[in-house]
């Protein structure tokens, strides 16, 4: 058994590259939907096997489904039921990932992630908390499990996701966004600190951190559901008061809109994120593949990405300037952003 905590001495002198995923092993967080899930179907069909974990087993399963039709020959995927935010199931996902890929690991994916608990002030702390915890301590508690494996290899790669919101920690005027903004800032530190501390200490293991703009996937509804929200027809009238409050503040005309007309919208939103952003979550995996393959250890995924990158770094000081800077000067819209933000 690899223990989970401790000082790991190993070393190579250099990282080989990763031209070629065949053959390897991989660990992907979150991957019963979005990006996590056809990190795996595409991993699965270069020939690397897979092991992935998530909280919902329907979504596992169907990853489960669509990886197996996708595999070259020889790959094994097998699917754990993780919430990376808990220490303790981390652990004991690494203990099953031991015993069915064994105890070398070549790719560590920590794609797992919610939103949730935009204002500190108004918002839960419970919300607040769970959702920093799922974003940052899951990367942080899957990185502690699974580093020893990885520089058990003789190369491997450490794939941090963190956001554009890990260098732009706003969504637009009266949108408070600071849980998620808070943790993928802290993703991309963690990540960037362990740039040098792998290159003195573990030189054949590289680390990169992701940061995706708008991407297809099912983010808005899993997070309501991770955190306890009910589904829009079970909303209370106390619900339906708040998602208005919300809407109304993203300057929607809906302070005395029907129940019935709140809840299609809250389906609405949730379907938009997904079906209109502009990459699709198949797109994204690519793109982060593809950056893994190059040794890049920044990964910006979609042109919107690349143009808030661009603009926040040209003028720091505008970027929360909200009569200087829209959403659309960024390229983003109101579509980009999550209703439960």
């Amino acid at each position: 058994m690899v223990p989970s905590t401790g000082v790991v001495t190993a070393r190579r002198d250099t990282f080989a590259g990763m031209e070629s995923f065949s053959g390897r092993r991989a660990v992907v967080t979150g991957g019963g939907s979005g990006m996590g899930r056809e990190l795996v179907v595409q991993l699965a069909a270069e020939g690397c096997s897979v092991a992935t974990c998530d909280v919902s087993d329907a979504g596992l399963a169907e990853t489960l489904a669509r990886a197996e039709e996708a595999a070259a020959g020889g790959v094994v995927v097998t699917t754990h039921r993780c919430d990376v935010s808990d220490e303790s199931q981390v652990v004991a996902f690494r203990d099953e990932v031991v015993a069915r890929h064994g105890d070398r690991l070549q790719l560590l994916f920590n794609n797992a992630g919610i939103g949730g608990g935009g204002s500190f002030i108004n918002d839960t702390r419970e919300e607040w908390e769970r959702t920093f915890a799922v974003d940052f301590w899951g990367v942080y508690y899957c990185t502690r499990a699974f580093l020893p494996l990885l520089i058990a290899s003789d190369d491997a790669y450490l794939v941090n996701t963190s956001s554009v919101n890990g260098f732009w920690a706003a969504l637009g005027p009266g949108i408070p966004h600071t849980a998620y903004s808070t943790a993928k800032f802290a993703v991309k530190g963690f990540s960037e600190s362990l740039i040098e501390d792998l290159r003195v200490n573990a030189p054949h293991v590289k680390v990169a951190v992701v940061m995706p703009g708008h991407i297809g996937t099912d983010i808005v509804a899993n997070s309501r559901r991770y955190l306890g929200r009910p589904e829009p027809d079970a909303m209370t009238e106390t619900d339906l008061e708040e998602t208005r409050a919300q809407f109304v503040r993203r300057g929607l005309p809906v302070a005395d809109a029907p129940p019935d007309q709140v809840r299609g919208m809250v389906k609405m939103v949730e379907e938009m994120f997904r079906t209109t952003a502009p990459l699709s979550a198949a797109g994204a995996a690519t793109v982060i593949l593809d950056g893994v393959k190059a040794d890049k250890w920044r990964i910006l995924v979609g042109e919107d990405a690349e143009r808030l990158d661009a603009r926040v770094r040209a003028e720091p000081e505008s970027a929360y300037d909200h009569t200087t800077v829209s959403l659309s000067s960024l390229g983003l819209d109101r579509r980009d952003v999550p209703a439960d933000s």
